[in-house]
């Protein structure tokens, strides 16, 4: 469990960085707010895709969902 909190603690902030750098090389025009709030949306899809996922993992996993473990 701790390597994946650490492993989740350096890639989604990096995931933001390299959003943020790609923006501002992808459209030069768009101020740092913009490039920012976009990357903060990007990475809340990413990290909405991947909880959705979880879930229906687990849920086609278990027979019973709520008394299987």
């Amino acid at each position: 469990m701790w390597r994946t909190l650490a492993v989740a603690s350096a890639f989604f902030p990096g995931l933001f960085a390299l959003c943020v750098r790609t923006l501002r090389w992808a459209a030069p025009g768009w101020s740092l707010k913009d490039r920012v709030l976009l990357s903060g949306r990007l990475v809340s899809t990413v990290q909405a895709t991947m909880a959705t996922v979880s879930g229906l993992t687990v849920v086609l996993s278990c027979e019973d969902v709520v008394h299987d473990r």
